[in-house]
Formats: structure tokens, C-alpha cells, sequence
């Protein structure tokens, strides 16, 4: 059977364990520093409190060391690395190659989603260089996935849910170029998300004040079925700045759609981790933040209607009936001019909302939901729980229990044995397992109902069976660890030169001892002219617009066109071949 692993983002500790209560098998979360998400870094000791929750249920923690690392913070990273293999962190998503030729404890090592994995020759290199899990790039096409996942041994992840980057991942320097805040750094300006205007060869506005870079969000929940047929062993949620009522929702969708998958073939899968999470509430995923949904490249080479040029904010849930609002939502709607407002619902009078300030609703006009209210409340609490199942067995002189997890212990029955007053229903007492991660499914008692041992020694007793369970468990605990590098393997495009991310010497002895000749720095390191294309992606602003170069219908358009934003400028290039868009700086 294949492991199947459903891997939430955590911005902090108490999000990484609600996130496991919820249904997650695995959570990623920032360390200390040199993670893509530079506001949501984590201390040593609050991931040591996520790692020793997490394997309580074979849950597994991931950092991300993602960032292009400088040479002046080589040893600094060298340094995090040994504090997160000391506090049993299971794996490190990693960017920057540099780190594999560190002097590091032998931590397993995933190939984060900035490594820009796209195809075979890519994605078996990297399980050549000791990578034990490959995050592939967004854009990829189920069949692109399958291929990927047929020529290689180790698992394979894709994001299935949450905010996409236009651009290929670890291949934007639209950031860094035009604000010096790079987002192989941890700090995007996320430029892809304002508004632009869009004019031709001969400067004529074709569409003007558009987010035309800015895409829906990924939702995959349908056709989760069909990721794992194709061979995905990881499903992540993306979402290290999301809060904790997000986290919460998606995760528990997604545990539950798996969960649902997983019943049908129980000869194919498993989950990769153990216990029963109890949702106390229905998962709904448009009142999560979302910027519309898409399937994006999934399921079709050359969408459409996958980018959201009205607005980057969240579009929430559409309202049909406006007596599902509540006093104290937030709605939002398109004025008739296009511009996207939101109003808070102070009551509703006939078929009329009254907002905490005047606003006119166009005729006919969408209302979103963008924050309920009552939603939120069931979410600020205690909304799930997670519980492993627990078989225990007595006898005249010991007490065996085991888990679902495969921990077996044995402790000695050190309890005086009388002749009970009136029958005495053991297994009742230890129902109550009190507030532990166990919960009793089998009991076998071979000691009769007329016999009685006193509450106090069967306290120790339960007492005693936790405690051994929990400290075996532990000692247990099965460890992914590095696997070795193929030092004869060939950098698939050695012959041409290696540009994208490389920013310390190490990096360039990894490339060039995998046969790569030419190797050019980070721009991060400083901006060459060879640093023209800020951005590559397979979204197409013409294929969106109907514009298609391939169409032979198409509206003519004066190409070279220009995006324009305040004072930015950039030329867009199509390569109708690779049917890629890129942007370039000039």
C-alpha cells in the first residue's frame, strides 16, 4: 500500500497542532530564519513543542530552509540545522544546493517547489542527489505529474489547495528587481498581485487598471482522486500566513476527502500517520479566503478563466439568499463601476441589507460573503479532536495494551484482588481515559464482574499504561534520514548556463560537480544584463484574453505589449512553442 500524506502550513506552533488535530499527517512550518515566508519564523523551542505533539500520531514535521542562502550565512544555517535534528524534526525543505555540501547531521532533505521541478530529467536528478521527497512545480498537467511520479522511487508532493504564484516557482525576480525585496528571500513584494494596465506597440490601452498577473486559487478537492491515481504520495495545503480558522476548514476538508478516497481502495492507500480526528464542524471551503477556485493546469495544457483580474481579495462565499446573513458579516460586491467594496451587515429589513455605513447594491450584483460571523465563533474554539485507538487485555497478573500505532506494552497487575460488593463493570472504567490521546475500542477482562480492585489502583494502573505506552512510543519513533548523494549523476541542462538562485561557492561546487560548466550568480548577488526576464510563466495574458496566438480567429493584436504599474514597466515575450509568457525588465 502507498503511503498518503496530507501536509498543512503552520505559521506557528499552536496553528501546526490545530492543523494535526485536524487531520494533517504532516505539517511544514519556518524555522528560526531562511525560510520563504520571512514573517512566519518560528523559535527552536515552539517547533520542539510541534515535534512532540506531532509524534504522538506518527505525524511527521517539515522545516523550511528554502531561501537562497548567502555565503556570509553558511554556518549560521549549518548551526539551525544541528538545533532542528537535535529537537527531532523530520525533514528539511530545502532551495539553495549549497546546503548539501554542509557539514549537517543527516536530516532528510525535500526538494522544496523553488527548485522549479517540471519534468522526469529534473525530478530523478534530484532523487539522484539524495532528496528524499520532490515538491513539483504548480503548472504541471496530470499526465506531467504521472510521468514524474512513474521514473522516480522517492514520494512525490503537489500542492492541491491555496494561493498559486504566477510565475514559475523559484524563477520570479519581478520582486527583487523592482523593490530589492526577493522572494527567494522571503520577502515578495508579490508585484503579480497589483493592478496593471496593458498597452500594445503602439501604447494603446487594451485593458486598463487590471490585476492581470494575479490568479485564482488553487482547488483541487474534486479530483483529489485523480492526483492519486496518477501517483502523488503528498498533498499540501499552501497557507504558512494563513490563520488558524483557515487552517482548521482546509485541512479538515481535505482529511476528510482523503479519508473518503482511501475507504474505496483500502488495498491501495493508507494514511502515513495514525489517529482519529473528530471535526466538530462542516468543512466549507469558500468561506476560507479565497480569490475564486481553479484546477489551474491540471487538467487542461491551455486554460482559460484562471486568473482574477477584478481584485486580489478574497471573494469568500456567494450569498444567494440574504437571510443566511447574520448581524456582524462582512459582504462585499462590485460597484457598477467595476470596483470591488465591502460593507459589515448591521441587520436586515425585508429583502434589504442595512450596512454600518450607506452603500448602494447594483441591480443584480453578486454578494459575497467574506467574513461570517457565526462561522468564526464555532472556529475560535475547540473544534476537533484526535484520538488513537487503544486495545487492552487483563489478566489475573498483567495488563497488556496496544494501539493503533503497533505500540505493544505489558505492565505488571500490582492491585489487590477482593470479592467485589456488587458487580464490577471494568471495562467502564477505563473508557475513561481522561483527557490523553487514547480512546479504548477493544477490552478483554478475563477477571469476573464479583471481583473488585479499588478505584485508586486502577487510577495508577491506567496511570501506568499511558506512561509506558507514550515513553515506547518514543524510543520507537521511525526516522526518515538523508539518502546518499550520486556524485557521478550530470545536471540534466548542464550544457547550458546555470543562472537561476545559485548565491555561495557551495552551491556552484554542487552544480560543478555535476557537470555543470557556466555557472552565473543569484541576482540577488547583484543585477547583470543578463538578468532581462523577471519572470517566466505559463499563464498567457493573451490566451486569457482570447487573444490567442494559436487562434486563428484571434483579434490582431501589435505585439510587443507592455504592463504598466505606477512607475513599473515590463515588455511581455511569448514562446507559443513551450506556450510560455515571460515578463521582461525591459
Amino acid at each position: 500500500m502507498r503511503e498518503i500524506e496530507l501536509l498543512a502550513p503552520a505559521a506557528n506552533a499552536d496553528i501546526a497542532i490545530e492543523a494535526i488535530r485536524h487531520g494533517a499527517d504532516a505539517v511544514y512550518i519556518g524555522g528560526p530564519g531562511y525560510g520563504a515566508r520571512k514573517n512566519a519564523a518560528n523559535s527552536i523551542e515552539d517547533i520542539r513543542r510541534v515535534v512532540d505533539f506531532a509524534h504522538i500520531f506518527r505525524a511527521k514535521v517539515y522545516v523550511t530552509v528554502n531561501t537562497i542562502v548567502y555565503q556570509s550565512e553558511l554556518m549560521s544555517v549549518e548551526r539551525m540545522i544541528y538545533d532542528l535534528y537535535r529537537i527531532g524534526v523530520d525533514a528539511l525543505i530545502v532551495q539553495d544546493m549549497g546546503i548539501l555540501r554542509l557539514q549537517i547531521p543527516p536530516i532528510a532533505l525535500h526538494a522544496s517547489t523553488q527548485c522549479d521541478t517540471r519534468d522526469v530529467a529534473k525530478a530523478k536528478f534530484l532523487e539522484a542527489v539524495g532528496f528524499s521527497q520532490i515538491v513539483l512545480a504548480r503548472e504541471l498537467t496530470l499526465t506531467e505529474i504521472r510521468d514524474i511520479c512513474d521514473a522516480v522511487t522517492i514520494p512525490v508532493e503537489c500542492f492541491v489547495h491555496g494561493a498559486l504564484c504566477v510565475s514559475y516557482s523559484g524563477r520570479c525576480h519581478t520582486s527583487c528587481f523592482t523593490t530589492g525585496r526577493s522572494a527567494n528571500r522571503g520577502e515578495c513584494a508579490q508585484i503579480c498581485r497589483l493592478p496593471f494596465t496593458l498597452r500594445d506597440a503602439d501604447n494603446k490601452i487594451l485593458a486598463d487598471n487590471c490585476h492581470l498577473l494575479s490568479l485564482k486559487d488553487l482547488n483541487t478537492l474534486d479530483i483529489l482522486d485523480q492526483l492519486l491515481d496518477a501517483g502523488v504520495s503528498s498533498f499540501k495545503i499552501e497557507g504558512r500566513l494563513k490563520d488558524m480558522d483557515y487552517v482548521k476548514n482546509v485541512t479538515a476538508a481535505y482529511s476528510q476527502r482523503l479519508n473518503n478516497i482511501i475507504s474505496q481502495y483500502p488495498d491501495k492507500y493508507k494514511r502515513s500517520s495514525q489517529g482519529n480526528s473528530i471535526i466538530e464542524f462542516t468543512p466549507q471551503l469558500d468561506k476560507s479566503f479565497n480569490r475564486g477556485f481553479t484546477h489551474y493546469f491540471l487538467e487542461d495544457r491551455r486554460p482559460s478563466n484562471i486568473s482574477q483580474p477584478a481584485t486580489p481579495k478574497s471573494m469568500g462565499e456567494v450569498i444567494e439568499d440574504i437571510s443566511t446573513l447574520n448581524n456582524g458579516d462582512g459582504i462585499s460586491y462590485f460597484t457598477s463601476g467595476g470596483e470591488y467594496k465591502g460593507v459589515m451587515v448591521n441587520g436586515i429589513k425585508g429583502n434589504k441589507i442595512i450596512g454600518n455605513r450607506p452603500f448602494i447594491l447594483p441591480k443584480g450584483a453578486k454578494i459575497h460573503r467574506t467574513y461570517d460571523r457565526m462561522w468564526q465563533s464555532i472556529l475560535a474554539k475547540k473544534s476537533a479532536e484526535r484520538r488513537l485507538s487503544l486495545d487492552i487485555s487483563i489478566n489475573r497478573h498483567f495488563v497488556t495494551a496496544r494501539d493503533e500505532r503497533g505500540v505493544e506494552v505489558t505492565v505488571p497487575l500490582n492491585c489487590r484482588i477482593e470479592k467485589a460488593r456488587k458487580p464490577m463493570n471494568f471495562r467502564s472504567y477505563f473508557n475513561k481515559l481522561g483527557n490523553t490521546e487514547f480512546q479504548l475500542h477493544n477490552f478483554e477482562c478475563s477477571l469476573s464482574d464479583t471481583e473488585f480492585i479499588k478505584a485508586s489502583d486502577l487510577t495508577k494502573l491506567k496511570h501506568d499504561i499511558i506512561s509506558t505506552l507514550r515513553s515506547t512510543a518514543r524510543a520507537t519513533y521511525r526516522y526518515d534520514y538523508r539518502r546518499s548523494e550520486d556524485l557521478n549523476y550530470e545536471y540534466p541542462d548542464k550544457i547550458l548556463t546555470y543562472r537561476d538562485n545559485v548565491a555561495n561557492p557551495l552551491a556552484e561546487t554542487f552544480f560543478h560537480d555535476h557537470g555543470v560548466k557556466k555557472i552565473e550568480s543569484a541576482m540577488e548577488i547583484g543585477i547583470n544584463p543578463s538578468h532581462d526576464r523577471l519572470m517566466t510563466t505559463r499563464h498567457c495574458i493573451l490566451r486569457e484574453q482570447g487573444w490567442c496566438l494559436k487562434n486563428k480567429d484571434r483579434k490582431k493584436i501589435n505585439l510587443p505589449l507592455s504592463l504598466i504599474s505606477g512607475n513599473m514597466r515590463f515588455r511581455l515575450a511569448f514562446d507559443c512553442v513551450r506556450c510560455e509568457m515571460h515578463v521582461l525588465r525591459r
